[in-house]
Parts: C-alpha cells; sequence; structure tokens
C-alpha cells in the first residue's frame, strides 16, 4: 500500500499532485512563476480547490505567461471576474498581472529561477520531518524570499504563501517520514 504525506486525501487528482510533481525540484522560470501565481490564489483556500481550476486557470491566463499577462488591463479584470474556472479575487487578478510585470523585471535582470533558487543555493533543503506536525507554515528562507519577492513589486507573497511555493517547487522537501516520497533516490 501507498504512503503519502498526511495532508493528501484520497482524491485521485490530489494523489497524482502529490506523487508526480510536489517537492520536485521545477527549475523552468516559467513554471515557478505559475506556481507562485497559483499559491497566491490559494491563499484562504484549500489547495484542491485550485488544482481543480488548474486548467482552467491556465486557460484564463494564457498559459501564464508572464509577456501577455503584463500587457492586459481594466477589460482584462473585468474578462477574468466572470469567469467560472478561476478563482474570481478582484485583488489576486490585479496581483497576478502586476507579478508578470515583476517576474520579467527579475526575468531580464539575473534569471527569475536563479534568483528564486539562489534563497536555497541552488538545492533542495531536505529538513527529515518526522511528522505532518513538524512542518512549519513558514521559516526563516520563507520570510527573507517573501520580502525580497515584495521589494521587487510581488503581491501576495506573504512568507506562508512562500513556504508553500518553496514545498511545491522542490525548494524544500517536505515528504515526512513514513511517506514513500521522503526516500527516493531522485529527491
Amino acid at each position: 500500500m501507498t504512503k503519502r504525506c498526511g495532508w493528501v486525501t484520497e482524491d485521485a487528482l490530489y494523489q497524482a499532485y502529490h506523487d508526480d510533481e510536489w517537492g520536485m525540484p521545477e527549475r523552468d522560470g516559467r513554471a515557478l512563476f505559475e506556481c507562485l501565481c497559483l499559491e497566491g490564489f490559494q491563499a484562504g483556500l484549500n489547495w484542491l480547490t485550485i488544482l481543480k481550476k488548474r486548467e482552467g486557470f491556465r486557460a484564463a491566463f494564457a498559459g501564464f505567461d508572464p509577456y501577455v499577462i503584463a500587457q492586459w488591463g481594466a477589460d482584462d479584470v473585468t474578462r477574468l471576474l466572470g469567469d467560472a474556472g478561476i478563482v474570481r479575487h478582484k485583488g489576486k487578478i490585479e496581483a497576478t498581472i502586476g507579478n508578470a510585470k515583476a517576474w520579467i523585471k527579475v526575468e531580464e535582470d539575473e534569471g527569475f529561477s536563479d534568483w528564486i533558487w539562489s534563497f536555497v543555493d541552488g538545492e533542495p533543503l531536505k529538513p527529515c520531518r518526522a511528522a505532518l506536525s513538524d512542518v512549519p507554515a513558514q521559516t526563516d528562507v520563507s520570510e527573507r524570499l517573501s520580502k525580497a519577492l515584495k521589494k521587487r513589486g510581488f503581491r501576495f507573497v506573504g512568507p506562508t504563501t512562500v513556504y508553500a511555493f518553496m514545498q511545491a517547487v522542490g525548494m524544500v522537501d517536505d515528504h515526512v517520514d513514513g511517506c514513500d516520497w521522503a526516500v527516493r533516490p531522485d529527491r
């Protein structure tokens, strides 16, 4: 029987996300942008809600192409507020447009992926958590990255959201002891 981290439900989509994506090091800058945006939309909601709407988000946000999104304005915000395939939150939609502009600046300056990964010296942190209760909501690193993102113009990137992002993109490997993925050789 497969053993997973305690936050995973019986939902097949959630299981596939845990098994195939969560905690796997992501180095593609645009994929990192997508994940950061989705984590921002997740704030105050359940991650499964976002997973179920992820394809709707991808369609609504032009595949999370920051160069396209950065050109959007008030009409696009209005259009997105009418899209039942996404979480319709005006502040989060506007933040995503602004975050696309901020992403482009970081990408041009130093490469978004390189910059993000520099906060963990380019390698995933492997804290070896004994139980789900040992996994923090945020860390010193997520607080530093959150402040740095905000300084660069990003929104909806508080330290808890940023820690969830870091877990999702494999900057930190928080698969707990007893989870079959905690001992995979490709980690």
